[in-house]
């Protein structure tokens, strides 16, 4: 039985937002924040001519509405939670919301008869306070990738993230040790795409509260430590016909020579869209140090078979497990605009019958194919979307006018800052 709800939306800088309200907010419902959200920084600074945020203009309100039957168990003690939508005063979705540019991609994609499905991999590492009041890495000297058990993660933190998560409704496939010690990765089941993406925006905030709660920051930066290797966000996804079937799929081979028109126009679109797709789902400063050349990480305008050193890897599994993996994002991004700007990128190229590139045959270190990989900061790749018209018109202008807006800012403000610095900046609210 729960007291209170708490009614959330994740903004442009994937910060959580909301409200705690009485139990008689159980429901149906909507509550009022203002528009001027979407012109604060990480640092609180309010940015007075933020694109289409208002804040000139009164900072007027926009109201966010759920349904109550999208209201689930929280993870807090007699708490239920919700996502929304966010609209205009006039009632018209707001074209800022990330949560409604998924919802428009997902529209695109059915106006074809196919809906998304999508399965998303989170990374994250685990860090705690030092002496000196600066965070260091979680101590767990016998973390291994793969690892399990109490040598990757001593205080079991990873236990009590899987047990809320299980009470919460989430549907977890994996938790497990990764590369670097202590980073842990966390990865969702595949369900259609809003459902996946609500699911994940609300994992992250779970597991990072639970974890804060037990004297451990889990952060989902990009490149937390510098020397460490970096943090990803991949997003599988598929299409499914009304008859139910895998539409990616040609039999139950998969791989790269059971390729059908649908998979090559997706991979089409995702090369041809490469350098675009960056600024919007790899949005921080920190990105482009994980987004380097031999880094396995999405750097480089290709794609493959199951190969982990190319951008958009085309799984072995075939039938219904046919899918495609984008490399390229990582959890600074707004789930719902990353993948929605994947999405859409796919479909443009499913549209416009782009050509598939050759298939990378490189090893991705000393030898890659490729000869084009992302902008090498954040600028660059702020001004490689903005000159991708198509793709910015299908996320939504002025969405995207605001996340180019606030990401230019964010450059100025952290181009010269040391990692110290820099981890300050934003590991409160990544």
């Amino acid at each position: 039985m729960s007291d209170r709800l708490r009614a959330l939306f994740f903004d442009h800088l994937s910060i959580a937002r909301g409200k705690y309200l009485p139990a008689s907010k159980i429901g149906d419902g909507s509550s009022r924040f203002s528009r001027a959200t979407f012109a604060v920084h990480y640092d609180r600074d309010l940015l007075l001519d933020a694109p289409h945020s208002g804040v000139r203009d009164g900072a007027p309100d926009m109201e966010l509405r759920w349904r109550g039957e999208d209201i689930r168990p929280g993870w807090e003690p007699r708490t239920s939670v919700v996502l929304g939508d966010l609209h205009d005063n006039d009632g018209a979705p707001l074209s800022l919301c990330p949560r409604g540019a998924l919802k428009r991609a997902i529209a695109d994609w059915q106006a074809h008869g196919l809906t998304p499905k999508l399965g998303i991999e989170l990374e994250a590492y685990a860090m705690q306070g030092g002496e000196d009041g600066r965070l260091r890495p979680y101590d767990a000297p016998g973390g291994v990738v793969y690892g399990t058990g109490p040598f990757a993660d001593p205080m079991r933190i990873n236990d009590v993230i899987w047990n809320k998560a299980h009470e919460a409704g989430f549907k977890l496939d994996l938790i497990t040790a990764e590369y670097d010690s202590p980073q842990f990765e966390y990865t969702l089941s595949f369900d259609d795409a809003l459902a996946a993406v609500d699911d994940v925006v609300l994992f992250r905030q779970m597991a990072r509260e639970i974890a804060l709660d037990h004297g451990v920051v889990l952060t989902f930066l990009p490149k937390p430590i510098s020397t460490a290797g970096g943090s990803g966000m991949h997003i599988n996804f598929s299409f499914w016909d009304k008859d139910g079937t895998n539409a990616l799929a040609t039999g139950e081979k998969g791989g790269p020579d059971h390729l059908n028109d649908l998979s090559r126009g997706c991979l089409a679109g995702l090369v041809h869209h490469h350098k675009g797709l960056a600024g919007l789902i790899a949005p921080t400063t920190g990105s482009y140090a994980r987004l380097q050349p031999s880094s396995m990480s999405g750097y480089w305008q290709n794609w493959g078979g199951d190969h982990r050193g190319v951008t958009t890897r085309v799984s072995g599994e075939g039938g219904k497990k046919s899918r495609l993996e984008h490399r390229m994002a990582d959890a600074s991004a707004n789930p719902y605009s990353a993948a929605a700007a994947v999405l859409q990128a796919a479909r443009l190229g499913y549209e416009a019958k782009l050509s598939l590139p050759p298939i990378e045959t490189g090893d991705g270190f000393e030898k890659v194919d490729a000869k084009v990989g992302t902008a090498p900061n954040l600028r660059g790749a702020i001004r490689d979307l903005m000159a991708d018209t198509a793709l910015v018109e299908a996320v939504g202008r002025e969405l995207v006018e605001n996340h180019a807006f606030m990401k230019e800012r964010e450059f100025r403000k952290t181009r010269d800052m040391e990692h110290d610095a820099l981890l300050d900046f934003y590991v409160w609210f990544v």
